[in-house]
């Protein structure tokens, strides 16, 4: 059982522009009446039942949600065990073009705290744990650093240090492997709470002195590059400085990363495939135009240090076509699918859960209902779902599903 989608596209500002966006070629791909226009930015492709951005079946137009609701039977007795009658997941692709804000994303307690206490700013009362896998290279932060690169930069950036105060920044300096995290988060809350204006002003000097940097080394050190493209675009904001204090990270297409709650982290650049639970709630300190809680976000996020290595995800070899990368989250989990045009036809693995499928790149057929499939159409489908795919072309397809 499955039925195509139509899906809602945002058109958030940070998104990438006209059909230099992944997205908005997909949604191209997917409907020729869809027309790119060039002034406009298109950010996000929504798959999912999130009120924000409902997907609808493409024949009859029923909203997905309430077609589920009708139909309970097809999200698997372990969905329905779990979560209810209900899509645990929000399938989505970006396509990103400036920094997202700095955030972080609650644990379930504190979703639905500040659910209650604030409906208006934070949207429902669901955690928000994220899996990102790079199509195109992708570039973001992610956790805080290992503690002896921050101090590296907090003895080499006087204007860093001047933000967080000389008197906690050398506390910071002479902590230990073993008793930096209550420190860090004095450090972190003086840097996001700083006054604005002492914040502009010694961006603007670390700015001024980068440009007169000319040693390679020492520029991609201090990542010259991303410090002057955050500040232009948020030119003043301290989430440049947060840089500083946050892992940068590069995923090349098919590596992944995963967001769990209460990780700092912001998006940078470029095309992914992310997945999470079905939620929007986001607490933001930085880099973006909208409501910032600082106090809510420092006081919620992990201070522990995060190695590159434990930040980039390993997914788990299914067969010669599927990997599944499985977060440590019962909400979701994401196959990416891999078909030659040598192989011949290839039979999804039979998931026990609904699912959601997007076609990245390729083109075939479902040799049972002769269903065409290319870049842009996504599929719902039901628990137990068996589809046979006869390729035309190397086909590369992503897959979310309940991962439980």
């Amino acid at each position: 059982m499955y039925a195509e989608l139509e899906c809602s596209i945002q058109e958030y500002s940070w998104g990438k522009v006209g059909a230099n966006s992944f997205v908005a070629k997909l949604a191209q791909s997917a409907d020729q009446n869809f027309i790119i226009n060039e002034n406009k930015t298109y950010a996000e492709l929504w798959m999912g039942t999130h009120p924000n951005g409902c997907s609808k079946l493409k024949t009859t137009n029923e909203n997905l949600k309430e077609w589920i609701e009708a139909n309970p039977n097809c999200l698997g007795d372990a969905i329905i065990q779990k979560f209810s009658i209900q899509l645990p997941f929000l399938f989505k692709i970006l396509s990103v073009n400036q920094a997202l804000s700095i955030q972080a994303h609650p644990d379930k307690k504190l979703a639905e705290e500040l659910f209650a206490k604030s409906p208006n700013l934070y949207k429902d009362p669901n955690h928000k744990p994220e899996l990102a896998i790079a199509l195109t290279q992708f570039e973001g932060l992610c956790g805080f650093r290992p503690i002896s690169q921050i101090k590296e930069f907090i003895k080499e950036i006087p204007e860093l240090k001047n933000v967080i105060g000389e008197e906690l920044a050398e506390k910071l300096l002479q902590s230990t492997d073993e008793n930096y995290t209550n420190i860090l988060r004095e450090c972190f809350h003086a840097l996001m709470t700083c006054p604005e204006k002492k914040v502009e002003s010694e961006l603007n000097f670390f700015l001024d002195r980068t440009k007169l940097l000319t040693d390679v080394c020492s520029r991609s050190k201090i990542n010259v590059s991303t410090l002057h493209e955050l500040a232009e675009k948020y030119p003043g904001d301290v989430g440049c400085f947060v840089l500083y204090f946050l892992n940068y990270v590069t995923l090349n297409p098919g590596e992944a990363m995963f967001l769990g709650p209460n990780v700092p982290h912001a998006y940078l650049k470029g095309d992914c495939v992310e997945c999470m639970a079905c939620s929007d709630n986001v607490v933001r300190a930085g880099l973006t135009p909208k409501f910032k809680d600082v106090e809510t976000l420092c006081s919620m996020l992990e201070y522990d240090s995060m190695p590159l290595t434990s930040i980039k995800m390993q997914p788990i070899m299914e067969d010669e076509c599927t990997i599944l990368f499985k977060p440590p989250v019962p909400d979701f989990a994401v196959a990416e699918i891999k078909i030659p045009k040598s192989h011949g036809t290839y039979t999804l693995r039979k998931r026990s859960t609904a699912s959601i499928i997007i076609i990245i790149s390729g083109t075939g057929e479902d040799t049972i209902d002769k269903i065409k499939l290319y870049p842009g159409k996504v599929l719902f489908l039901g628990a137990n779902s068996v589809i046979h795919i006869a390729n035309e072309t190397d086909l590369l397809i992503y897959q979310a599903l309940a991962n439980v």
